[in-house]
């Protein structure tokens, strides 16, 4: 049920089925919409990625937000981490099915930035 505001005879606005918790968009956006993790959802698109050839692909973040952002995506379902290598320690990050089903969004937020010539404030 959709929220929405009326004005009374004296015009005080009131609220009506307020949200008591996040809506559908508010927690599709805390899963894929952190900093960083949209770009990791989509440079594990194609195939597992080691995690240094990750941090490469997205060229500003730090290996710590990286490593931060991996384990979040991790524990949310979204991707799965594979030991490849003990010795050294080699490890990959792939995504899940539900991972995979979150494509599709990132896909039309990319067409949507570049149809529209985004530009970010600095």
């Amino acid at each position: 049920m959709e929220s929405y505001v009326k004005t009374d005879a004296k015009g005080r606005k009131k609220v009506f089925n307020v949200c008591d918790e996040p809506c559908a968009i508010e927690k599709g956006m805390r899963l894929i919409g952190g900093k960083w993790k949209g770009s990791i959802i989509y440079h594990l698109k194609d195939e597992p990625v080691r995690f240094n050839d990750l941090v490469r692909m997205l060229g500003g973040a730090t290996k710590k937000m990286v490593d931060q952002r991996l384990k979040e995506l991790e524990q949310e379902g979204l991707v799965l981490r594979k030991v490849i290598n003990e010795r050294p320690v080699a490890v990959t990050y792939e995504l899940t099915e539900f991972g995979r089903s979150a494509l599709g969004i990132l896909e039309s937020l990319r067409v949507w930035s570049e149809s529209n010539d985004i530009e970010l404030n600095k």
